[in-house]
């Protein structure tokens, strides 16, 4: 196959470009790497293309996706706090961006579209665990353009026989998550200062805990969905259905480092989630999802890879 993969260069999209490769398909990268990075991709593979390009701007878009087989939608402002601060280039880049991909899979008559959207979609919700029924309510306009993006594809999968696939991530951890990004997650944040023995701080009480993903098991499932030739006509949660508070967190890195954490707790931020766990039914289900790696392995090898970088 011949697969397009927007935001190849970032955390999730290069560990998607590297598995796809492995598994000897032609991959097309298309990137502006304003987040993502060239060193994360193997630049000499003859089975790779890279476009430095923008997703907003169509013609590029129409034109990296000439001859695909498939499209998987990863690019995007990640980060929430950009999207409160920018909301408009956070809508051309999330929604127009992702429109002008569904008009390039139409022109190109491309069925299989994979989609990144986000839990964030299902806002400050209390019920846990999150099942793709659960009310949405999207509180941020990184949420909203997510969401309409999910309206969006279901348009195309009705009006011209596309064949989405939309996961909603959770928390997604791994090597190459950038420390220094806006868009990190807290592990990367974690990792870094235990390594550089700096503070640590968590805001509240360290309980609130999360469902994370490691990002080897994240990309897998996404190779399965473009590899299926099943369709799926709504979106799927990706979590592991397990919980992990940060207090937790925290004892696995202290463990790995050696070293005693200087951990200062602060005041809860407001808006902030007390406790997120996905219903990973649906990808069990539908895709036989297993998880390989727990969180204590996921953070060993982690850990490994920051100890390289810092």
């Amino acid at each position: 196959m011949k697969i397009l993969v927007t935001g190849g260069g970032g955390f999730i999209g290069s560990h998607l470009v590297d598995v796809l490769i492995a598994k000897k398909n032609n991959v097309t990268v298309l990137d502006n790497f304003s987040t993502g990075h060239r060193t994360n991709l193997p630049l000499s593979h003859p089975r790779l293309k890279i476009i430095e390009g923008d997703i907003r701007d169509p013609e590029i878009v129409l034109h990296a996706a000439k001859n695909c087989d498939a499209i998987v939608h990863l690019a995007a402002v990640a980060s929430v706090q950009a999207s409160v601060d920018d909301p408009i280039e956070t809508h051309q880049v999330n929604l127009v961006g992702t429109v002008n991909l569904l008009e390039a899979a139409k022109r190109h008559a491309i069925k299989r579209f994979v989609f990144a959207s986000s839990a964030a979609v299902y806002g400050n919700t209390e019920v846990i665990p999150v099942s793709e029924s659960t009310k949405l309510a999207p509180l941020t306009p990184y949420a909203a353009d997510k969401l309409a993006s999910e309206y969006y594809i279901d348009f195309y999968r009705r009006q011209y026989d596309l064949s989405p696939v939309i996961f909603r991530f959770f928390n997604i951890f791994g090597p190459r998550q950038d420390p220094s990004s806006p868009y990190s997650g807290v592990i990367s944040i974690f990792m870094q200062r235990a390594i550089n023995r700096q503070t640590l701080t968590v805001f509240g009480d360290g309980e609130q805990s999360r469902d994370f993903v490691y990002v080897a098991d994240l990309v897998a499932l996404i190779a399965a969905a473009v590899r299926s030739q099943c369709a799926y006509q709504s979106a799927m949660n990706v979590g592991n259905g397990l919980q992990t508070n940060l207090n937790q967190l925290l004892a696995l890195i202290q463990r790995l480092s050696g070293n005693q954490l200087d951990i200062c707790y602060s005041l809860p931020r407001s808006g902030d989630i007390k406790y997120s766990l996905a219903d990973n039914s649906k990808i069990v289900d539908l895709l036989q999802y297993q998880q390989e790696y727990s969180v204590a392995r996921g953070l060993k090898l982690t850990y490994d890879w920051y100890l390289t970088k810092c």
